[in-house]
């Protein structure tokens, strides 16, 4: 069996085949359930975020693996294969690990160096755990790459080389202003109680906006999410209102984001032009715009003067189909998760502030002034495109910040990084392949013990008088023989295996001993029992660190 992954990122694929490919919980339970059913696939695992959507699986067949999975992929995600393919790209074995390393250390995200990533690498493997669908190589996969990761983060400086996508969001909305300057004063409406926007919600307070509003369709969460803000020491104001609340916040609101779970709009063009209808004075004043009172007219601000309401574009048409979804279901513990990461960010520290030069109605090239600052984080997104057009309003997306990005510097830390993945990589192969033999050795051993101990049987049908201390020791002296004999051939087997092109050596063990098929795969099949038990510990102890409120980032 061998590792593949066929999937699709922002690298691969533009945000608007992303956004209907998105898989919802229950859709990427079916996908595994499927996956591990088709013939090829062993084992199977999904890593679905804003950004990629990628299936891995442990196969024996590359080319039917490839063939099954892009199919599945297509079946489930509701984008025709055709439509699909040419956004796949697929990884085997050793590149295969590589791939996933990578983007557990960050340097495959949209914001290289973010962290959040291994949060998302963390639920995959939980979930094909809970589904049963991961078996020792993923597991052993998975658990490497969050080791890896982190590793990357504690030895490098590649937090310095991105921020989060939240930080690089808000730094897009401020322009030319530090993060901290820019949101002094400002009102925020976070829409959504998950990760995210519970990352959103701390980075705001802690950048010093002053007041969170948090919305969700489960108002318990928000209002855990509002308790912790509040006792958080940042001296923000934070409450938590229902989602049907979300239309009035929005006319109050000077700064909104937004990462739900849903599958349409959460907030269409006609909302957003609603909302400016019901904030006259904020459009007309100066106070927002840094004009002291007169109308801006500088050419690049987005403030016009106010006479009346804002016109809805042609094209934007409201979405009254659309429900908010929960999102990913928030806990206590995504503020302080993600408190150190917020507190480092140059953005928020008063540091230097990265400025895009890319064009787009999106991301501004210069400092400009609105009504209303919109920042939709959400895969497929939550709000409607077109509200950029409005007058009055900056929206910043995924799509936008994928252009920003691209002009990003990277640093020096990412080819340290680099350098610990691909160590990391024949590491981790040197011991699949290692292991891969130990059961072809085991039942080596296992047939070896059987011929003492066929032997001693036939000494005793030959010398009944044999007394039970001569007895013992004639045993032990050929034991050790046999144990002498084995030694360097099984201690140096092992290591060539290890070896790039050393998967034969445990099929040559098993022709020149004679070794039964059967022992060597029942040694495999109590190994995946070990390794199953061992996973249950794993996933309670995951449990009830989730369940302990997290103090700092380790």
């Amino acid at each position: 069996m061998s590792l593949l992954v066929v999937g699709l990122s922002h690298r691969s694929a533009p945000v608007s085949v992303l956004e209907r490919a998105a898989l919802t919980v229950d859709a990427q339970a079916r996908l595994l359930h499927d996956t591990v059913a088709a013939e090829p696939a062993a084992e199977a695992a999904v890593l679905a975020t804003c950004n990629r959507i990628e299936l891995y699986a442990d196969v024996d067949k590359f080319h039917a693996g490839v063939a099954e999975l892009s199919t599945l992929l297509a079946l489930h995600s509701g984008v025709g294969l055709e439509e699909l393919t040419p956004h796949l790209y697929v990884h085997y074995e050793d590149r295969a690990v590589h791939h996933l390393f990578s983007v557990a250390c960050g340097l495959d995200s949209m914001v290289v160096g973010e962290g959040q990533i291994l949060g998302q690498i963390k639920d995959a493997l939980a979930r094909a755990q809970e589904l049963h669908t991961a078996g020792r190589l993923l597991n052993d996969l998975f658990q490497q790459a969050l080791r890896v990761g982190k590793r990357a983060h504690s030895e490098t400086g590649i937090d310095r080389a991105g921020q989060s996508l939240v930080t690089f969001g808000l730094e897009q909305l401020a322009g030319r202003e530090p993060v901290h300057a820019w949101a002094k004063g400002k009102r925020a409406l976070v829409i959504g109680a998950g990760s995210m926007s519970s990352l959103a919600a701390a980075t705001l307070a802690r950048a010093g906006i002053d007041e969170v509003v948090v919305a969700n369709r489960t108002l318990e969460r928000a209002e855990r999410l509002a308790d912790i803000l509040t006792e958080g020491g940042t001296g923000v104001a934070a409450r938590a209102v229902p989602m049907d609340d979300v239309a009035e916040e929005l006319t109050r609101a000077d700064v909104a984001v937004s990462c739900t779970g849903a599958t349409g709009l959460v907030l269409t063009a006609a909302d957003v032009t609603a909302a400016l209808a019901g904030r006259v004075g904020d459009v007309r004043s100066g106070v927002r715009d840094g004009h002291d009172g007169a109308v801006c007219r500088d050419d690049d601000c987005v403030i016009a003067p106010h006479t009346g309401t804002p016109a809805q574009p042609a094209d934007a048409t409201p979405d009254t189909d659309a429900t908010p979804g929960t999102g990913t279901p928030g806990d206590e513990t995504a503020y302080e998760q993600h408190a150190a990461l917020v507190e480092n960010s140059p953005a928020v520290g008063g540091g230097s502030v990265r400025t895009s030069r890319t064009a787009g109605a999106a991301v501004a090239p210069v400092a400009r002034a609105a009504a209303l600052y919109l920042l939709d984080l959400a895969m497929p997104r939550d709000i409607d495109a077109a509200a950029h057009r409005l007058t009055g309003v900056r929206l910043v997306d995924i799509e936008s910040l994928a252009d920003a990005s691209a002009d990003a510097p990277m640093a020096a830390d990412v080819d340290a990084v680099r350098t610990i993945v691909s160590d990391e990589v024949a590491a981790f192969g040197a011991a699949q392949r290692a292991a891969h033999i130990t059961p072809t050795v085991v039942a080596l051993r296992t047939m070896a013990a059987g011929v003492v101990s066929g032997e001693m049987a036939r000494l005793d049908g030959r010398l009944p008088e044999l007394g039970d201390k001569e007895r013992a020791e004639i045993t032990q002296t050929v034991r050790r023989v046999v144990d002498k004999l084995l030694h360097a051939p099984t201690v140096r087997v092992k290591q060539l295996a290890s070896e790039p092109g050393g998967a034969g050596y445990a099929d040559a063990l098993r022709t020149l001993f004679d070794l039964d098929p059967e022992t060597v795969a029942a040694v495999s099949r109590a190994d995946l029992l070990s390794n199953a038990g061992g996973n249950a510990g794993v996933q309670l102890n995951q449990h009830q660190e989730n369940d302990e409120p997290k103090r700092g980032r380790a």
